[in-house]
């Protein structure tokens, strides 16, 4: 049976730090609240609101959250990855640096 495993290989993944990601983050955000109709999807789907947005960026798991807006949504991730200059691949990086699987017991 051949493997069809379509994941880069390691030394071809983007290599960067947890500094990184987090900066490619808040680039998302700032993306985001550049439009206020993104903006506006954002807080619809979070379930937050303009007041409390602030707030909810200081809280643990927060950054992860907005990567997994943007992969959640294939058109949005190209515009930010064209307008920001990264590629696609290292946003998902940024994703898994920020949100790791979960350890099985």
């Amino acid at each position: 049976m051949e493997n069809f495993d379509f994941r880069p290989s390691p030394a071809k993944q983007p290599q960067l730090s947890k500094a990184a990601a987090e900066s490619i983050a808040i680039e998302v955000l700032t993306f985001l609240a550049g439009n206020p109709a993104r903006l506006d999807r954002f807080l619809a789907l979070s379930g937050l609101g303009r007041d409390n947005l602030r707030g909810a960026a200081r809280e643990p798991g927060f950054l992860a959250a907005i990567l997994d807006h943007l992969a959640a949504d294939e058109s949005l991730l190209l515009a930010f990855a064209a307008n920001a200059g990264h590629a696609p691949a290292t946003i998902a990086k940024a994703r898994d640096i920020l949100s790791p699987p979960a350890e099985m017991p």
